[in-house]
């Protein structure tokens, strides 16, 4: 697919605007990393000599640690909980999420080296995908922090000659050592494709990869980091939408630039559902392949797709609790 100059900028501009929101909406970005770099490297050495089931057993005490002296993302998750589960939400359900979540961050050591036999893995709605994979046009993936990124391996080795080649987009300085060690320890067919957010010249990389009928993975239920004194036409847009009962801010970048790239969008999770199950799941939200009449459309068009997604989310949430692992102050209570 060819490119005229003014596309290309327009690329350029929406990658400024999906790299700097505001600094408010950035602060998880900011916090330090809860890891000591020793532990990760006996945890995933254990993970690999002693084997998942024992490896496991080391869980419990580690969710017990974070859930009893991590005062700030337990009152976060205690608001989250409230709102997909109810009032009666209590410890015990606060101790489940972190419990899964630490399940989600060892399981990653065995996704990355290939060991898909050890789990039970169902995947819904990736024909589509392939389709467009197959077809040379790419698509963009929209998840959330919530379930397992690197479960999608798992649709790289089921995928019809293994067409599904994903590139995740990110911001990956917030996790930088536990990556590094992961990737570490990654069979190189198994590593993740990585294009950095906040960097224009990435975002045309994406463009040719799309081109290329690569996928593009993009986490969009968080914003990067920026600063208030940058002018407005360089913050991304923020649309507020109500997400589990309480008004939430969510960017539209990640759309506003597949609209740009002419590209269809699919929202994407990797649920886990305890033991060894996961639940994958791809569901269309947008197709942005077909031209716009005119630019009320487009933006009618990104404000479906954004309220599509977030109503996914929602749904996810209800139905996996568990899952939701974003420990900062998603709906901006503190400041208020």
């Amino acid at each position: 697919m060819k490119h005229t100059d003014a596309e290309t900028r327009a690329v350029d501009e929406a990658a400024r605007q999906t790299a700097r929101p505001t600094a408010q909406q950035g602060d998880w970005a900011r916090a330090p990393e809860r890891s000591n770099m020793l532990a990760l490297r006996f945890i995933c050495l254990m993970a690999l000599v002693c084997g998942r089931h024992v490896t496991r057993l080391l869980l419990p005490p580690i969710s017990l640690y974070f859930l009893l002296f991590a005062p700030a993302p337990r009152r976060y998750i205690k608001r989250y909980l409230f709102r997909a589960m109810g009032p009666q939400a209590g410890w015990v359900d606060g101790y489940r999420l972190l419990h899964a979540f630490s399940s989600t961050v060892l399981d990653r050591v065995y996704f990355l080296r290939g060991r898909m036999d050890l789990f039970k893995v169902k995947i819904e709605g990736n024909e589509p995908i392939e389709t467009e994979a197959a077809e040379g046009r790419g698509a963009f993936l929209l998840g959330a922090h919530i379930g397992s990124f690197e479960v999608l391996g798992a649709c790289k080795q089921h995928a019809h000659q293994n067409r599904m080649r994903l590139a995740m987009l990110m911001y990956p300085d917030n996790a930088q050592r536990i990556t590094a060690i992961l990737n570490a320890i990654a069979l190189p067919e198994m590593r993740p494709h990585v294009i950095s957010l906040g960097r224009p010249h990435s975002m045309l990389a994406l463009r040719d990869w799309l081109d290329g009928g690569g996928l593009g993975g993009m986490l969009a239920d968080r914003t990067l980091p920026g600063s208030e004194e940058q002018p407005a036409h360089q913050r991304g847009n923020n649309i507020v939408l109500p997400f589990l009962g309480q008004p939430a801010v969510f960017n539209d970048g990640p759309f506003r630039l597949a609209a740009l790239l002419r590209r269809k969008v699919f929202f994407m999770a990797g649920m886990y559902g305890g033991g060894a199950r996961y639940d994958v799941r791809f569901d269309p939200l947008a197709d942005f392949g077909t031209p716009f009449a005119d630019a009320a459309e487009r933006e009618r068009r990104i404000r479906s797709a954004v309220e599509a997604y977030v109503a996914h989310l929602e749904a996810l949430c209800r139905a996996y609790p568990y899952n939701w692992f974003n420990f900062h102050d998603f709906w901006l209570e503190d400041a208020a």
